[in-house]
C-alpha cells in the first residue's frame, strides 16, 4: 500500500512539473523597478525598442522647447511682415508692442495677416500633437491625424455647407467650417461605436472601421461635386478646402479655438506617459496599473477633437502630423511626454512657414497650403524613412 502511495505521489509531481515550468515562462518578468513610473524614458528603454538608449540624450528636451518657442515667436513676426505689401520687421515688432500706435500698418497686421498666421500655428500644433498621440496609440509610425476616417466626415460636412446651407454661420465660423467640424466628430463617434459593436475592442477593428467609413464618406462627397446645380465657384471653394486652404479667421474664431487646442494638448500629456508604458505591450501595461481601455478612449477623443478643430480652420492639410513628429524623434527620441510639446511647437512653426510660402511665392495667386506641404512632405518623409532604415541596420 505504501509503494502504491509513493507511486501516485511521484506521478502527481511529474504531471505538475510542466505546468509550473510553463507558468514561469509566461509570467512577465519586470527587472527594472523604475518601469512602474509612467511617462519616463526608462519604460521605453525596458521595452527593448531599437535605438532608444542612443536617442534619449541627443538633444535636451527643455533646451529644444526653448529654441522652438523663440523660433515660433520669430516665425510669427516674420510671416506677419511678408505679403503683397511688405512691412519692415521692426515696424511689425512696434505694432505688436503698441497696437494703438500702429496706424495703417495696424489694419494690415491685425486685420489680415496676424489672424491667418495664428490660425496656421493652431492648425500645425493640433495636427502634429495628434500625430504623436495616434502613432503612440497604434504603435505605427505611419498613423496620421486622419487615420480614423475623420477626413471623410469633414469633407462631406464641408460639401454640405458649401452646396446646401451656405448661409449658416456661428461665432464667425462659416457653414463649411462648422459642418466640417461636426462631420469629423460624428465620424469619430461612429467609428468608435462600430469598433466596439461586437462586444470586444481591437485596434485593428478601429483602423478598418475608420478606413471603411472614411472611404464611403469621401465617395459621398463626389455626389455633391457632380450635381448639375453645383456652381463652378462652389467647386473651386470645395477643391481648395479639400487641399488645405487657410483663410483669414475672425478674432472670435481664434478666441474659441485657441483655448480648446491648448487645453487638449495639455490633457494629452498624461496620456503620452501611458503611451510610453503601452510600448511594452498591453499585458505589461495592465499589470503596471494602466487602464488600457481608458487610455485608448482618451487618446481617440483628444486626437479627434484636435483634428476636427484643425479642419475647421484650415481644411484637410496632410503630412504635418507625419513629418514633424518623425523629424523630432530623431532629435529627442521616442518618449511621448517629451515629444508631444515639441511636436506642437514644431508643427506650429512648420505650418506658419509653409503657409507664408504658399501665399507669397506666386502672389497675387495663392496655392493651398496643403498642396505645398504634400510637395515638401513627400520627399522629406522618404528621407526620414531612409534615415531610420540606415540607423536600424547599424
Amino acid at each position: 500500500m505504501t509503494g502504491l502511495q509513493e507511486y501516485r505521489q511521484a506521478s502527481e509531481k511529474q504531471r505538475r512539473k510542466p505546468v509550473s515550468t510553463q507558468a514561469k515562462r509566461t509570467e512577465p518578468q519586470i527587472s527594472n523597478p523604475k518601469i512602474a513610473v509612467h511617462g519616463t524614458s526608462d519604460v521605453l528603454a525596458e521595452a527593448g525598442l531599437p535605438g532608444n538608449s542612443k536617442r534619449q540624450g541627443r538633444v535636451n528636451a527643455r533646451t529644444l522647447n526653448l529654441i522652438l518657442v523663440i523660433t515660433l515667436l520669430l516665425a510669427i513676426v516674420f510671416a506677419t511682415a511678408l505679403g503683397a505689401v511688405r512691412l519692415p520687421f521692426l515696424e511689425v515688432l512696434r505694432a505688436f508692442l503698441h497696437p494703438s500706435k500702429a496706424g495703417e500698418a495696424g489694419e494690415i497686421i491685425f486685420g489680415l495677416r496676424l489672424p491667418r498666421v495664428l490660425a496656421a500655428a493652431l492648425v500645425g500644433a493640433a495636427l502634429s500633437a495628434t500625430g504623436v498621440l495616434f502613432q503612440g496609440l497604434f504603435r505605427n509610425p505611419l498613423a496620421d491625424p486622419f487615420v480614423l476616417g475623420t477626413s471623410g466626415g469633414a469633407a462631406l460636412g464641408g460639401a454640405i455647407g458649401i452646396f446646401l446651407i451656405p448661409a449658416l454661420s456661428f461665432a464667425g465660423f462659416s457653414a463649411t467650417a462648422l459642418l466640417a467640424f461636426v462631420g469629423s466628430v460624428l465620424t469619430m463617434v461612429l467609428v468608435w461605436y462600430l469598433a466596439r459593436a461586437g462586444g470586444r475592442f481591437a485596434m485593428e477593428t478601429l483602423l478598418l472601421a475608420g478606413f471603411a467609413i472614411g472611404t464611403m464618406l469621401n465617395a459621398a462627397t463626389v455626389v455633391f461635386e457632380m450635381r448639375e446645380e453645383a456652381s463652378s465657384s462652389g467647386l473651386r471653394v470645395l477643391a481648395a478646402w479639400l487641399h488645405g486652404q487657410l483663410s483669414i479667421p475672425a478674432w472670435s474664431q481664434l478666441g474659441l479655438v485657441t483655448p480648446l487646442v491648448i487645453v487638449s494638448i495639455f490633457l494629452g500629456l498624461p496620456l503620452a506617459g501611458r503611451l510610453n508604458t503601452l510600448a511594452l505591450g498591453e499585458e505589461y501595461a495592465e499589470q503596471l496599473g494602466v487602464h488600457v481601455s481608458r487610455v485608448r478612449m482618451g487618446t481617440v477623443i483628444i486626437g479627434s477633437l484636435l483634428t476636427a478643430l484643425a479642419v475647421s480652420l484650415g481644411g484637410l492639410i496632410g503630412f504635418v502630423g507625419l513629418l514633424v513628429p518623425h523629424f523630432l524623434r530623431i532629435l529627442i527620441g521616442p518618449d511621448h511626454v517629451r515629444l508631444l510639446p515639441a511636436a506642437a511647437l514644431g508643427g506650429a512653426i512648420f505650418l506658419i512657414l509653409a503657409d507664408t510660402f504658399a501665399r507669397t511665392a506666386f502672389a497675387p495667386t495663392e496655392i493651398p497650403v496643403g498642396v505645398f506641404t504634400a510637395f515638401l512632405g513627400g520627399p522629406a518623409f522618404l528621407y526620414l524613412l531612409n534615415h531610420r532604415s540606415r540607423e536600424s541596420n547599424q
